[in-house]
């Protein structure tokens, strides 16, 4: 049977992999037909499917670098200026082809995942079973769309928007969609996603009324910047957020008492508290094991492969306290003896959050990738309250603070309004401690471009640093569709 997902299978044929053979169809959850959808078993297969878009190692999704990789245009992050990382390099230089890799691997487990989801949405009136759990199966399909939606518009832009689950001719001549268009059904979604889901996970790797709740803050505050520039939405963000905060108990959330053990990375657990909404992986399963801890984080001296790093004036710039501490490897070595930073092959710093409790050099691990943490809600709602109406009140500052005590330096004041700072200045003071809290986990990139500074922070790099191949535009802010869309369908160029 012909399936929607074309473009999807196109794309394996074309790309190519020193770490995995792309051309092995994986037909997870493609369940078609009245008969398996009818029972509550076939639904629920069908949104296993749907996850397994997001999650596969080394080809699509998430849990491998290859959506960290997409965002290191920003100032956090860059990659080896020489060795086999073109692909890398081309998000840092602002050259990003159409056939690259590292983006299409993320467009293609989105669209994969939307496929699946849109498999039970349009099919689960038909379903028999407990209402109560199919409402869940819905809620966590109609989750998993408008997530994945929400990454495909903020890295593309005017993409495809697909609602059907089977392939029609009509696919091969699709065009775009505004993002206007694309966010319409990313707040449908999520919304419905909120109505449907419990409140507690049932398990690490879902979903729950409050993932619903914070990935619609994170939505609004999206919108509210470029490119629509809705800035009515700052309101809807605060207080969407704020319904998270005041209820984070019910949904099992919280800010763990150090940052340290955030990032602990042991093999053992399946993640923390702090997890909003997470991609678990399994080492034990045929490509789900997680590869974005490890060896692509880890230095050539130590068995790693380089991929990633921390960019040199960012590193400086950061403040001191066990939030750096716990951010950055600044000596390297796997015996007793340690070189630091200044004098390795690639004369940076690495960041300690991808390493594995014990220094352990793999890519195969059975760890989560945390797609968004409390304090990321706690500095939305910081952020929304200041740009909104009437500014930032007491709440915004407690947010922040608790974001920022945190991680600086023993002593650190608390900010507070008698600091005298303006709306905007209070707001700046998030931006910065988001960038601190967040440093490698592709969320800068993003911050940069609903605000519209990826050309500020790519002028103060460090000259040792990757350089733009030419001066950033708004052009830059979106990547090309990939060619094995375009290709197939003149109306996606």
């Amino acid at each position: 049977m012909k399936k929607l997902n074309i473009y999807f299978l196109a794309s394996l044929l074309l790309i190519g992999s020193g770490c995995e053979n792309y051309l092995e169809e994986d037909t997870t959850g493609l369940l078609y037909g009245e008969n398996v959808l009818s029972t509550q078993d076939g639904l629920e297969s069908a949104l296993t499917g749907a996850y397994k878009g997001l999650g596969s190692q080394w080809s699509y999704g998430f849990i491998h670098p290859s959506a960290t990789a997409a965002t290191i245009g920003s100032d956090d992050v860059t990659t080896h200026p020489a060795s086999n990382k073109a692909d890398w390099r081309e998000f840092d230089q602002f050259a990003v082809s159409t056939t690259n890799q590292r983006s299409n691997a993320v467009y293609n487990g989105c669209y994969k995942a939307i496929q699946g989801a849109n498999n039970v949405i349009n099919n689960y009136e038909k379903t028999v079973g407990t209402k109560a759990t199919i409402d869940i199966i819905v809620g966590e399909a109609h989750f998993i769309r408008g997530f994945s939606y929400y990454w495909l518009t903020r890295f593309w832009g005017n993409i495809p928007l697909i609602t059907a689950g089977e392939y029609s001719d009509d696919l091969l001549t699709v065009g775009k969609s505004t993002p206007q268009q694309v966010y319409d059904l990313i707040i449908a979604d999520l919304k419905i996603a909120e109505t449907n889901l419990p409140n507690t996970k049932r398990d690490p790797g879902r979903p729950n009324k409050g993932s619903a709740k914070a990935f619609l803050a994170d939505v609004y505050l999206t919108m509210a910047g470029w490119p629509l520039k809705q800035t009515d939405k700052y309101d809807l963000a605060a207080a969407k957020a704020k319904e998270v905060i005041d209820n984070k108990a019910l949904y099992g959330f919280e800010l763990l008492p150090t940052f340290a053990a955030v990032f602990e990375n042991d093999p053992a657990s399946s993640g923390t508290k702090e997890s909003v909404f997470q991609i678990s992986g399994f080492a034990a399963g045929s490509g789900t094991a997680n590869a974005t801890y490890g060896n692509t984080t880890m230095p050539g001296e130590e068995g790693g492969w380089d991929d990633m790093f921390a960019e040199l004036n960012f590193f400086r710039d950061f403040p001191a306290g066990p939030r750096k501490d716990a951010t950055f490897r600044t000596e390297f070595g796997l015996g007793a003896t340690k070189i630091p930073w200044q004098s390795s092959l690639t004369k940076h710093p690495y960041y300690a959050k991808w390493y594995i409790k014990g220094n352990i050099v793999t890519s195969s691990i059975s760890l989560p990738s945390v797609m968004m943490r409390y304090p990321h809600v706690l500095t939305v709602y910081a952020e929304a309250k200041a740009r909104g109406t009437g500014g930032p009140d007491q709440a915004a500052y407690d947010a922040l603070n608790q974001v920022r005590l945190r991680g600086w330096a023993a002593g650190t004041k608390a900010l507070s309004a008698a600091d005298g700072l303006s709306a905007a200045q209070f707001a700046d003071e998030v931006i910065k401690e988001r960038a601190w809290e967040f440093a490698c986990e592709r969320t800068r990139w993003f911050d940069l471009i609903r605000l519209e500074k990826l050309e500020e922070a790519n002028a103060k790099k460090s000259a040792d640093d990757l350089q733009p191949i030419k001066p950033i535009t708004k052009a830059n802010y979106w990547f090309p569709l990939p060619y094995t869309d375009t290709s197939i369908n003149p109306n996606l160029n």
